[in-house]
């Protein structure tokens, strides 16, 4: 079901998904080990956060910060999509995974895929495989590692609203730390508590989502335009 889903999104996309539809891939040159991100001096991740600073014209802790949003989603959403669906969760072991730049930011992929059910195994997952990532990229480009933890919450609650219809709240109360209590229901939608930096960029206008739209006690929500 998650499959056909996958790529049902895919197809809608014209082709552009993050993640690979069948999950499973048989690697050539062009997919990088995501255990080689995690190898010190870092060479890979630097690169792949200077690209995405570049792009953007943006300082290096934002560059990073917009590029685990996007690494992060592709990651995290094929989980919350399986949740939702039948309780099936796929998990991508960190020595399994790969990942390659693509028209998405990045496409990921595993030569192998188990399968699990509920929030803690998606949480032994999020351990295993983006706390890592967290941990490097924060120390590498001094950006929050709540803030990066804020967007692996979102890529949970986002396709549980545009996707498949599914209670992101209670999943994020299933997985527990460090996702839960970083995004907080708003009538249809949903706010951020932490920001992914996208409205720091020159001109940008703020995510829907974003915690600078978050109405305080008291005060109503903005109109949407």
């Amino acid at each position: 079901m998650l499959t056909e889903t996958l790529q049902r999104v895919a197809d809608a996309r014209g082709g552009i998904l993050g993640v690979e539809p069948g999950l499973v891939i048989e690697p050539d040159e062009s997919w990088t080990p995501v255990a080689e991100l995690l190898r010190p001096p870092y060479p890979r991740l630097r690169e792949l956060v200077a690209q995405t600073a570049a792009r953007w014209n943006a300082p290096l802790h934002v560059g990073a910060a917009l590029f685990w949003k996007t690494y992060g989603y592709w990651h995290a959403m094929p989980m919350a999509l399986g949740w939702a669906l039948d309780g099936r969760v796929p998990i991508m072991r960190l020595a399994d995974t790969y990942m390659k730049p693509s028209e998405a930011g990045v496409t990921i992929g595993a030569t192998r895929v188990s399968w699990a059910s509920g929030g803690p195994a998606i949480a032994g997952a999020l351990e295993e495989s983006q706390r890592p990532l967290v941990q490097v990229i924060a120390a590498m480009a001094k950006v929050g590692e709540r803030t990066l933890w804020g967007s692996t919450a979102e890529a949970f609650a986002h396709p549980l609203t545009q996707i498949v219809q599914a209670d992101y709240m209670a999943l994020l109360r299933e997985i527990g730390s460090p996702v839960d209590g970083l995004i907080e229901p708003s009538d249809d939608g949903y706010f951020r508590r932490t920001c992914c930096l996208w409205i720091t960029l020159p001109d940008a206008e703020a995510c829907g989502s974003c915690c600078v739209l978050r109405p305080r006690e008291g005060r109503p929500a903005p109109a949407a335009p």
